[in-house]
């Protein structure tokens, strides 16, 4: 099957004092129809910033993508018009973003939000973009949508937030949803049940997902497969059983480490050695290198480069390189 989405050697810079700073540099990235990607990584691993590069909507000034290609449906998104790219921007590709308070317009009701991006996109009239609406709410969950849509943001909760999210999201039956760290700021029943919701929605539009996230335990119940990030750069791709079953790369085992475990009986959890280096100080040869347990000389000079193996997963270590993991 062909894919949706391929984002091919995408390397996104941000410029201060003529110092060039590779937030994302050669990162590859493909997304079937109908597929659920996790992207997952700490904090400044450029996981948001490739969400934004492929929306079109890097921090400018300061910002830019400066190589790659964004290859959705066959048309490069680098090579659009801003106007262009509008077209795009909520109607195949859709956002949810991490905190729906920031995302949701505090004086303007949640049926004008949803009614605006409906008429906008799919040229609808205001009667029959409201009752579309009204249709989209109580598929995310709300029994008293024809009323809800008449509130205003900060008179409901952070989870009923994120279904007004979701069903705006999903009102123009996007083929690519991208949902940037949806349920981070959700207590954990209404993480599931956000989730859960992703799940049926996607299967039912058959939308592929984008999923950006540092929680394995949300990438577990919902990715296909997974895209590992360091400093910038993918470590390694793998479908999720493989992952979970046998991580390679040591990055990806220390995250692996550092997840409770309710059958271990242990006092406190593993974690990973160090932060993660900022872009204007990235150490000479393999970035993960000063953290990482198994490094040896090479590592520290040399760069290494993102190898497939066998069962169509890659990974860039030196452990691996030229032979099966």
């Amino acid at each position: 099957m062909s894919a949706l989405l391929e984002v091919r050697n995408l390397q996104t810079h941000f410029f201060r004092k003529k110092q060039a700073i590779p937030a994302v540099d050669g990162v590859d990235i493909s997304i079937k129809k109908g597929e659920t990607v996790a992207l997952v990584g700490e904090s400044g691993s450029g996981k948001s910033i490739t969400s934004l590069s492929i929306m079109g909507l890097v921090p400018s000034p300061g910002g830019k993508i400066v190589g790659g290609e964004i290859l959705f449906d066959g048309t490069d998104l680098t090579k659009l018009t801003e106007s262009q790219l509008c077209k795009v921007r909520g109607n195949d590709i859709s956002m949810i973003f991490q905190e729906p308070m920031t995302s949701l317009n505090p004086v303007l009701t949640i049926g004008e939000q949803i009614t605006e991006v409906l008429m906008l996109h799919q040229k609808m009239s205001k009667t029959a973009a409201v009752k579309k609406a009204i249709e989209m709410l109580e598929l995310v969950g709300f029994s008293r949508a024809a009323q809800i849509i008449n509130d205003y943001p900060h008179r409901l909760s952070g989870g009923m937030r994120q279904r007004v999210m979701v069903a705006m999201a999903m009102s123009c039956n996007p083929k690519l949803l991208i949902a940037d760290e949806p349920t981070t700021a959700l207590d954990v029943t209404i993480q599931a049940q956000i989730l859960d919701l992703m799940k049926d929605l996607s299967h039912k539009f058959d939308t592929s997902i984008l999923l950006i996230t540092h929680d394995l335990g949300v990438v577990s119940e919902i990715a296909d497969r997974v895209v590992v990030m360091y400093c910038g750069q993918v470590v390694e791709e793998a479908s999720v059983d493989d992952l979970f079953d046998e991580p390679l790369h040591p990055y990806t085992v220390g995250l692996m480490n550092s997840i409770p475990s309710i059958e271990a009986d242990i006092s406190r959890l593993e974690s990973i050695q160090g932060n993660v280096p900022p872009p204007t100080n990235l150490p000479p040869g393999c970035r993960f290198a000063p953290r990482c347990p198994q490094a040896f000389d090479r590592c520290f000079n040399e760069v290494p480069t993102l190898e497939k193996k066998e069962g169509n997963r890659s990974v860039r270590c030196f452990l691996y390189e030229g032979k099966e993991a």
